[in-house]
């Protein structure tokens, strides 16, 4: 009977890598982490080594038999994993700048993902999560994938339809986030708040709140409605809300609607801060360095706080509970990204969605929702065909889906418009999309 379990993750050299540590620390009693794998490619490799020797000082100073493998061989890491987590880019900071700065000159939101650049990050990611998928399905068939690797949403729809792994799971800080700016809001400590959450990853609403089981989703509405108020997120511009237009809709957005719901506002804001600051990529590639030259300390054994400016900020407490909780069977809830299978009446039941389910040891059961409001839900659908239409480009390289899944996206405003960005994306991003440069001879 081995002992303890073994977790694998994939992009071990990310900067977000120390709040998964620590997470697996606290937990621990609970969640017998035997071993931690912490996988990266040739290119991650320095960044690897400072994160794995911060991750080893942790767990040393925790006093626990943790063992810490840093590898650069896939396959070799996932030989018998219990679970694996995905959180790499594929292209690096470089290939996100690029998504941004490109639409920009047409005059389209460049944006990590929504839009084009959510389109191209899902070109380029699919056909390694799949590739991950193929591996687990030889080396650890058992095992669960719980995907953060961006876009969750259109990542977790792709695996769902296009690989074998039934036991997947895509996580996001999002709706974390939603409950601690809403705990703040209403002055209360966040476990006293559960929010009933609905929709697809970065297209999530609050379809209503409960303050110790009442609802008071009004109130904190009425807090959004307040310019001083406007719960926002690292990486997106705080833009407060129309008073009017947010008691309207009657639910509560998530940071990343403003993009949706203020495009020209959100457009100018991009366009201003990649003139004075540069893009959000490219100012995330100074906090990495930084980052990183605190992680290279010897006395460094915690995870710094400094981490929660890259945006990701209650990550590793969503990840480790979501493992936490399908290891012990804890049937709490937690909001994830999962096979819909009626929870959403107005989205396919074999789609990927955003909502609440229990967490079993079987995975994530979706609680029925029944139909999204009416004023929401058109909104939800198209985001979610775009993403349908842009998997399906991801695994075929077909040119034309792929210009259709950049036309339907509703931050684009024409096909030629698309074409044109398409065009000079696909050749930016060339070397990470051989799907569509590479001839198929039958």
């Amino acid at each position: 009977m081995k002992q303890g379990l073994k977790i694998v993750t994939i992009g071990g050299g990310s900067s977000y890598t120390p709040e998964l540590i620590e997470g697996f620390i606290k937990r621990y009693e609970e969640l017998p982490v035997s071993e931690l794998w912490l996988v990266d490619i040739e290119a991650g490799k320095e960044k690897l080594e400072i994160v794995g020797n911060l991750a080893k000082r942790m767990v040393e100073k925790a006093g626990l038999p943790i063992e810490i493998h840093l590898s650069m061989d896939r396959r070799e890491a996932l030989k018998n994993a219990d679970f694996v987590t995905t959180q790499f880019r594929v292209g690096l900071l470089d290939a996100r700048a690029k998504d941004e700065r490109i639409p920009l000159k047409y005059g389209v939101i460049g944006q990590e993902t929504n839009g084009p650049g959510g389109l191209f990050k899902g070109l380029r990611t699919i056909p390694v999560i799949l590739g991950i998928c193929k591996d687990m399905e030889e080396l650890c068939p058992d095992a669960w994938l719980v995907n953060f690797t961006n876009p969750a949403g259109m990542v977790t729809e792709a695996v769902l339809r296009y690989s074998n792994i039934k036991k997947v799971v895509g996580l996001c800080n999002v709706p974390i986030g939603m409950r601690m700016g809403m705990a703040k809001a209403l002055g209360v400590e966040a476990d006293r708040v559960q929010v009933n959450f609905a929709g697809l990853n970065h297209m999530v609403f609050g379809l209503d709140v409960m303050l110790d089981g009442v609802s008071v989703k009004q109130k904190v509405i009425d807090s959004m409605a307040d310019p001083d108020n406007a719960m926002s997120m690292k990486n997106i511009a705080g833009l407060s809300w129309d008073p009017d237009f947010i008691k309207g809709l009657g639910v509560i957005p998530c940071g990343y609607h403003r993009y949706y719901y203020k495009t020209s506002e959100m457009l100018q804001e991009e366009l201003d801060a990649a003139n004075e600051k540069g893009t959000r990529a490219e100012v995330v590639k100074k906090l990495e360095n930084e980052l990183f030259e605190l992680y290279k300390d010897p006395n460094l054994d915690i995870k710094p706080p400094q981490l929660e400016k890259r945006g990701g900020a209650y990550y590793s407490d969503a990840a480790c509970s979501l493992i936490n909780s399908i290891y012990n069977d804890k049937r709490d809830i937690q909001p994830v990204n999962t096979r819909n299978n009626g929870a959403i009446a107005s989205i396919p039941d074999d789609s990927a969605v955003e909502v609440n389910c229990v967490i079993t040891k079987e995975g994530p059961k979706p609680i029925s929702v029944g139909d999204l409001p009416v004023a929401v839900r058109g909104l939800v659908q198209q985001i979610k065909s775009f993403e349908r239409v842009a998997a399906e480009a991801a695994v075929t390289g077909d040119y034309q889906t792929a210009l259709v899944a950049m036309t339907i996206n509703p931050l684009v405003p024409s096909d030629t418009i698309a074409k044109q960005i398409l065009d000079e994306m696909l050749e930016a991003h060339k070397e990470h999309l051989p799907q569509f440069f590479t001839e198929i001879h039958a």
